[in-house]
C-alpha cells in the first residue's frame, strides 16, 4: 500500500483496514501536491514497492501479534488501546522491556527508539525507578493526601524549569486542560491561541487545526482556519480558539489586534514535536512574551514532548525563555502515569486561593511521586545527559554522511534525546511546510528500521526517535546501519 491512501495490496488488505481512516486523514495524497513532480512518479512508484516488500515483511514475522490483534477486535474497539497505536500494516502487541530492549509477543527483540512517544528516558525498568516504586508499592498505592516525596518533586522542578509553584495531573492532556482553565480563570477572558499543527491533548479546547489538510480546511498561511480535528468537538467550542502559524510572529499580533481585551493566553510547543522537530526562530518565543503581556495575556509552553527529553530544564531553559505556565508528562515519570502544572506565582495564587480548583483523585498519586523523584534524582542527570550527548553525536555524523553519500532529499534534525529525518531539503519551519513532506519516505525508513531490530515509532513523519539513558554504542551502531541500508535502497530508487 503506499502511504499517500491507496488500496493495499489484497493480501493485507484486512490487517489494514482498521488504521486506514485514521491515517488517511494525516498523510493525504492532497499534502504531497507538487512533490510527485520534483521527485518523479516513476521514482515514488519504485518506494511504493519497497513499501510493500518490508510490510510484507514485517507481518510475516509477527503471527503473535496479528492473532493478538484479530482477537483483540472484538473486545477492544479498534483492537488497541489508545487510537495511535492503529499502525500500518498491523499493530504490534509488546510482552515486556528492558534497559534499552523491548521484546513483542513474537518474541522479536528490538532497540527501542519509540520511547513510548516520548515517556522513555529512562529507559525500561531503570534500576532507580524499580526501587522506588517498589518500595512505594509495599507502603500502600493510593491515599488521596499529599505525600513527601510530592513536595521534593516539586521543589525540584521548580529548580530545574524557574517556576516556583507547581500541581500535579494524570497526562499530559489533564496539564495542557488545567492551563487552559487557569489562563481563562486568571484573566476573566474567554479566547485561546493555539498553533497550527500542534497537539496538546484531546480536550475540547485545544482539539483545533491539529492536523488540517486540503486548502478549504487550511485557510492561508497568514490566516490558517480553526478547523475542529475530531468529532464531537462543538463548534462553539472551536469558536474559541484561533489558529496562528508557527514562527509567525505577526500573525499573533494580527490575533491580538483583532481580538484586543478578549485572549486569555496562547499555549504552544516551543520546539514543534508533532510534525516531526521544528524548531522556533530567533526571538519568536521572546516575541511571543512581549507581545502577550503587552495585551495582558498569558504564554504557557506545552513541554509534554519536550520537557526533561531535550535538556534538564527542558525548552524552557534550554531557550532561555520563562512562560506564565509550564505543562509537563511524559518522561518525567519515568514511565509511570504523571502530569505537572507549574507557574509563577502570581498565576498559581489563583490555584492556591481556591479561585481555580486543581482537582483530581490520582493527582499527585505516591506510585506516581516516587517515580518522578527517582528520575529527577537518579535518571535526569548530568551524567544522564552527557551519555544522551555523546551518542547523539554518534548518531548524527554518520546518517548525515549516509545521507550525503545517497543523495537523499533530506536532513537530519535533533534535540537532546530526540530526532528524527525530514524528507526535504531545507528546514521544515511551520505546520505548511510539513505538509510538503512526502510520508512515503518516514513510513519506508519505519518498516525498514522495525524489521531489522529497531522500533522507532510509528505515524511517520510527524514523530521523533527517542535515546533514553540506557541505550548504548551498539545500539546507535545497529540504527546508524539500518538506515545506511535504507538509504541505499531509497537513492538507488531515486536515481533510477
Amino acid at each position: 500500500m503506499a502511504i499517500d491512501g491507496r488500496t493495499p495490496a489484497p493480501a493485507r488488505a484486512a490487517a489494514h483496514e482498521e488504521s486506514r481512516p485514521a491515517i488517511d486523514h494525516l498523510i493525504g495524497i492532497d499534502h504531497l501536491i507538487g512533490i510527485d513532480h520534483l521527485i518523479g512518479i516513476d521514482h515514488l512508484i519504485g518506494i511504493d514497492h519497497l513499501i510493500e516488500q518490508e510490510e510484507e515483511r514485517f507481518v510475516d514475522r509477527q503471527p503473535q501479534s496479528r492473532e493478538l490483534y484479530s482477537r483483540a477486535l472484538t473486545s477492544l474497539a479498534g483492537g488497541v488501546t489508545s487510537s495511535w497505536q492503529i499502525t500500518r500494516p498491523q499493530p504490534v502487541f509488546i510482552a515486556r522491556g528492558q534497559g534499552s530492549k523491548i521484546v513483542d509477543v513474537d518474541g522479536n527483540e528490538y532497540v527501542d527508539f519509540h520511547g513510548g512517544y516520548g515517556a522513555g528516558l529512562a529507559g525500561h525498568a531503570h534500576p532507580a525507578v524499580v526501587e522506588a516504586v517498589s518500595r512505594q508499592v509495599r507502603n500502600g498505592t493510593h491515599f488521596a493526601q499529599p505525600s513527601e516525596d510530592a513536595v521534593v518533586v516539586a521543589e525540584l522542578l521548580a529548580e530545574r524549569f524557574g517556576l516556583p509553584l507547581w500541581r500535579f495531573t494524570n497526562s499530559g492532556t489533564e496539564a495542557t486542560m488545567d492551563a487552559v482553565h487557569l489562563m481563562r480563570a486568571v484573566t476573566g477572558r474567554d479566547l485561546l491561541v493555539k498553533v497550527e499543527g500542534c497537539y496538546h491533548g484531546h480536550h475540547d479546547s485545544v482539539q483545533v487545526s491539529v492536523a488540517p489538510h486540503g486548502d478549504e480546511e487550511i485557510g492561508t498561511v497568514g490566516c490558517p482556519l480553526g478547523r475542529p480535528a475530531s468529532s464531537g468537538i462543538p463548534a462553539a467550542t472551536t469558536a474559541l480558539t484561533l489558529v496562528s502559524t508557527f514562527n509567525d510572529l505577526e500573525g499573533v499580533r494580527r490575533l491580538l489586534e483583532e481580538h484586543r481585551g478578549r485572549i486569555a493566553g496562547m499555549i504552544i510547543e516551543p520546539i514543534m514535536m508533532n510534525a516531526g522537530i521544528v524548531q522556533p526562530v530567533p526571538g519568536y518565543l521572546e516575541g511571543l512574551k512581549t507581545l502577550l503581556q503587552e495585551h495582558g495575556a498569558l504564554l504557557c509552553f506545552d513541554e509534554v514532548k519536550t520537557g526533561l527529553t531535550v535538556g534538564p530544564g527542558g525548552a524552557t531553559r534550554l531557550l532561555g525563555v520563562t512562560p506564565d505556565i509550564v505543562c509537563l508528562a511524559k518522561s518525567v515519570g519515568g514511565g509511570l502515569v504523571t502530569g505537572a502544572v507549574g507557574g509563577t506565582r502570581e498565576v498559581m495564587a489563583h490555584v492556591a486561593s481556591g479561585d481555580y480548583e486543581m482537582v483530581g483523585t490520582f493527582n499527585g498519586n505516591p506510585l506516581s511521586m516516587a517515580a518522578t523523584r527517582a528520575v529527577l534524582e537518579e535518571v535526569a542527570t548530568d551524567a544522564g545527559y552527557e551519555r544522551i550527548a555523546a551518542l547523539r553525536a554518534r548518531l548524527e555524523v554518520p546518517v548525515n554522511a549516509s545521507i550525503e553519500r545517497h543523495g537523499l532529499p533530506a536532513h537530519l534534525v535533533s534535540v537532546g534525546a530526540k530526532g528524527c529525518v525530514t524528507f526535504a531539503d531545507s528546514p521544515v519551519r511551520n505546520y505548511r511546510d510539513f505538509l510538503l513532506v512526502d510520508d512515503r519516505f518516514n513510513h519506508l525508513h519505519w518498516l525498514v528500521q522495525h524489521n531489522r531490530g529497531v522500533f522507532l515509532p510509528p505515524w511517520g513523519k510527524t514523530e521523533q526517535w527517542m535515546l533514553s539513558v540506557q541505550h548504548d554504542e551498539g545500539d546507535v551502531d545497529r540504527f546508524v546501519d539500518n538506515f545506511d541500508q535504507f538509504a541505499a535502497e531509497v537513492g538507488c530508487t531515486l536515481r533510477a
